[in-house]
This record gives C-alpha cells, structure tokens and sequence, in this order.
C-alpha cells in the first residue's frame, strides 16, 4: 500500500529527517507524532506526493486520498456541495453525463439512445451512483453538515463548512490509503466521535498526524515517533507508546550516562600513562583508540523536553467600554447566518462565542476584526482600545516573507527584542529568518501568537487559538492568557483552555443571546 525506503525529508534547508524507512498495509493505523516543527506535516506531504523528499523512495500501491491540515475546496463557488463531494470517486461527472444522455433520449427516443442510457446507467449503478447521495449526506451529517447545507453552492458555506465538505470528500473517495493531518481540527465533540468510529473501522491503511489524544488512543494500532531527524516506530495506542517510550528514554539516560562515565575514565586513564613509560604510552595509545570505538557508537542521551514559558505584557489603558456591537446580521449569498446581534465588552473582560458550526462565529470575529462587513448592524471600539486579531486560518501569514518580518510590521522594538518574542515561542536561531509559508501548522499557530504579544494590544480577538498547538504548547498559551488582564473576545473547541480563561459572559451565536458563564458550560464547549 505504501512503503519509504530510506527517506530524508528537507524544508527551508533544514533537514528534519534522515534514512526513514517503514511501510503501511492494509488495516494499518499508525499516528505520526512529534513536537510541534518535527516535521510532521512535511513528511506527510512527501508521502502524499505533494513534495518531493530529499533521499530515498516512496512506493504507493493503490489510491491514496490526503487531507492537508487546512482542507479547504479549490474549486468554482458556485458548485454544489453535493457535486464536490461525488468528485472524490468520479461520481460528478458520471452523474452528469447520465443527466446529459436522459434528456436526449427524452428528446430522440431512438434505440442508439436507449442504449447509450443503459449503457450509461448500468455504469453509474455498479459505481454505486444510486446510493451515492445517501452516503454523501451520512458522511456529512457525521462531520457535523447539515443535510440542507450539502445542496448550496460551496461559495455560500461558511471557512467550517467548507472544510468539512473537503474532509468529506476525502472520506467518500474510498481510497486504500488515507494520509490525515490534524483531521479533528474545527471538529465538535459529536464530529469528533464519528471520525474515530470511521477510521476504526476503515479497511485500508492510515496514517494521521494528530495532537488530539482521544483520537489517537481510540483509532491507531502503532505510532512513529519523528523527533531529532529520527523515525522510531512502536505498537498500540497512543497511552501504550507513551509508557513504552518512557521506558526507552529511561534506559537510553542510564546507557549513555555509563557509557560517558566509563569513556572519561579511559580518557583519564590515558592521559595518566601517557606520560610514563614508552610501555604504558602504547597501552595509552590502545585506551585512546577504544575510546574512539565507544564513541562512534554512543547512545544519545533523551533531549529533555523544552519547558515553554510565555507571557503577554500589560496591555495599554483604555476606556471602561471596550467594544459595543448593535444589530449586526451577516450571511454569504443565501439565508443569514445571524441576524441582530448586539452585545457589548467592557475593559478586562472576556467574552466567549459559542454556537455549532456554522452558527457565524468566525464570521463574527472576522467583522470584529474589519476583515469582512457585515450586511447590517454596526459596531464600535471605546476609547484607546487596540486589537489584535488571531484568525485560525493563519490568513495574516504571508509565504513568501520570513518570520521575523512578519514580527516587524507589527512592532517598532528591536530585532534582538523581537528575536526573544520568537524564542519565548520556540521560534529562534534560523526559524527567524525562515519562510513562513514552510512553517508547520503549530508553528504558524506560533508566530501568530507571538505578532500578539508584539502588537501590545488591549483587545484579543482569538478564532481557536489553540489548534494545531502540542500539549505542551497548549497549556502555556492558556496560562499566559489566563494571566493577562486585557479584554477578549473568543472562539475556542478547547475545554482546558477555556477553563484555564474562566470566560465572563458567553454569547450564543447565531441567536446572540447573553448570558453569564457557570463551569457546567464546559460540556457544551466541544460541542458548541
């Protein structure tokens, strides 16, 4: 089904990866795992075929279907949803050359036509055309679209429905092998059940690159670990692979702490006899050659994991009233999304949208952020009240452009200042000076949260920012924020992060009804 044979993996001139090998059959589930920039997402596209690796070979046997860790369509806005999703087995375009061929025999009955059609459909049938649209639609229910919302042009779908019509896409096509980056990414808890029920019971191989830990323990039978340029592979879960490699990691510290003891005896050793007799030099000699031997085969001792610590400075003063909204409405092309919407934000508080995909909360924070206009309504910022916007499609992320200019158009501080933020982010040395469009998704996430931190805002304005993110990663960004005493308005799947914020209000979108936040709102997080 897929099989790399010593492959290196290279990006930005940095290699990630060197002399991987391993396969994948049929009924192979495997979770590719790593600290956020390991490589993850890199190798994973060279499996696809969607980058080339720098050494080696990947052999793919049968169909392969990719989901990129921002699925979205690229395709005309006003094809149907429906007909998107078919394109994944060819169905598409079956169906209309079926519909082509009923209105000519309608037009021309004659027998040429009556048999191109039942050529035509007796085709279509053994494809599975017929119950095609039923699986479409269960499918798409399963990740969380309504079945109404599957009949629309895709332009009318909100930036979450069009991701999960691709992601349906991907699933429908019943290919051999499915390569899956952050699958669960903008996924409610509900969505979130189905997909792991689907890739357990899917009969081809997989290979998906996931922080979600759900996810990983209910739907994966091995893991690759990818740290250091390394590939290491273990089997079961995600819960037996982290006890297994704390036993590796354990063993390799004695190892290499012996093997460093005994090499700087021997040196110590040598050094001693080397200055005495002409005897007692050659034994040197031999102690020193030994040592050489042990070194070209010494167990690299486990790289402790980096503790992250980042903080938000003290946002600037503003006025009591930070932000007011009165009557906004939004839609794109068919019914609204939300209608009349008002609510107001005062300095220091943190307000929490919630509402299921595609109730417009993206939408919302995207006119909060003067990135789209809303179709009525307005609304307005209080006195010296600076935003700052996190947009979990990384939009402000330009490729092409290195990080550290990114951080520049946003701060007047010095580069050695600005060099910190990015370090504080696991950003530093050359990742600087790296094209952004090659980070990984968690390190776009990354860069995204440091250019807040340089903006020096009062008012955060934050669409998931935690996706993408390792644990690690994830529990400082929380605690920064729980920290900070600026104003927020947010959007998060997150239920530690949310904790951790501990919300003043929440705003439940599309209806824009108010209410005060209780701990018990926890349990609707994921599903809101």
């Amino acid at each position: 089904m897929l099989e790399a044979r010593d492959i290196s993996v290279e990006i930005a001139g940095r290699l990630l990866l060197t002399g991987a090998s391993f396969a994948i059959r049929a009924g192979d589930k495997a979770g590719l795992v790593g600290v956020n920039g390991a490589g993850k997402t890199s190798l994973l596209r060279v499996l696809a075929g969607e980058a080339d690796s720098a050494a080696g070979v990947v052999l793919r046997l049968g169909s392969v279907g990719y989901m990129p860790q921002d699925p979205r369509p690229r395709v005309a806005g006003d094809l149907p949803a429906l007909l998107y999703v078919l394109s994944g087995r060819g169905l598409d375009k079956a169906t209309a050359h079926l519909e082509r061929l009923r209105q000519e025999l309608e037009h021309d009955p004659t027998l040429k036509n009556v048999e191109r059609y039942s050529h035509a459909e007796e085709s279509f049938r053994d494809q599975g055309g017929y119950s095609a649209d039923s699986e479409v639609r269960r499918i798409a229910a399963g990740l969380g679209l309504a079945s109404d919302r599957v009949d629309l042009p895709i332009g009318v779908l909100s930036g979450g429905e069009r991701r999960r019509v691709e992601m349906a896409r991907v699933l429908f096509a019943g290919n051999d092998l499915l390569l899956l980056d952050e699958p669960t990414n903008h996924l409610d808890a509900d969505a979130k059940a189905w997909l792991m029920d689907f890739l357990r019971s899917h009969r081809g191989g997989i290979v998906v690159v996931s922080h979600d830990l759900d996810l990983l323990d209910a739907s994966i039978t091995r893991v690759l670990h990818l740290d250091a340029g390394r590939l290491i592979e273990y089997k079961g879960t995600y819960s037996q692979y982290r006890t297994a490699r704390s036993l590796d990691e354990q063993r390799a510290a004695k190892t290499a702490t012996r093997q460093q003891s005994e090499i700087k005896r021997l040196t110590t050793l040598a050094d001693v006899m080397r200055t005495q007799t002409a005897k007692r030099a050659r034994t040197a000699h031999s102690l020193d050659k030994r040592v050489e031997r042990m070194k070209a085969v010494l167990v690299e001792a486990p790289r402790r994991e980096r503790k992250i610590k980042i903080s938000f400075p003290e946002p600037p003063h503003s006025g009591r009233h930070v932000l007011r909204a009165e009557g906004l409405s939004k839609g794109y092309g068919g019914p609204l999304v939300f209608r009349k919407v008002n609510f107001e934000v005062e300095r220091g508080e943190r307000l929490l949208v919630m509402g299921l995909n595609g109730a417009g909360k993206t939408s919302l924070l995207r006119i909060l952020a003067g990135r789209s206009e809303p179709d009525e309504g307005s609304f307005r910022f209080g006195h010296a009240v600076e935003t700052g916007y996190y947009a979990q499609e990384h939009e402000g992320i330009i490729a092409g452009r290195d990080v550290l200019s990114h951080m520049r158009e946003l701060s007047s501080e010095s580069e050695p200042r600005l060099r910190t933020l990015l370090g504080m982010f696991g950003l530093s040395g050359k990742k600087a000076m790296q094209d952004a469009g090659t980070l990984s998704g968690g390190e776009k996430t990354k860069l995204a949260l440091a250019q807040l931190v340089a903006g020096r805002y009062n008012l955060l304005l934050l669409d998931e920012p935690t996706n993408n993110l390792d644990p690690p990663s994830r529990t400082a960004v929380a605690q920064a924020l729980a920290q900070w005493p600026g104003s927020m308005v947010l959007v998060s799947h997150d239920p530690d992060f949310v904790r951790a914020l501990a919300p003043s209000r929440i705003l439940l979108m599309p209806e824009g009804r108010l209410d005060y936040w209780e701990d018990e709102l926890l349990d609707l997080v994921t599903l809101a």
